[in-house]
């Protein structure tokens, strides 16, 4: 693989990872503020969540093909 082309990949990558931290932290703090908890757990769940399907994903695109 070109090394433009494997930069490009990962620049794609990063720019998904930083806007779904940034979409699913607000999305949580939507969430928070409408059921009016005290604790901020949706602004920490959902976060996790995405950076755990994140983590997968990597991990299942750069394991080795049969």
């Amino acid at each position: 693989m070109n090394n433009d082309n494997l930069l490009w990949k990962y620049a794609g990558l990063t720019a998904q990872f930083l806007i779904g931290i940034g979409l699913f932290t607000f999305v949580g703090l939507k969430i928070d503020g409408f059921l009016k908890l005290k604790t901020p757990l949706a602004v920490w769940v959902l976060p996790l969540v995405f950076i755990t399907a994140i983590i997968i994903k990597v991990i299942i695109d750069t394991s080795r093909k049969k």
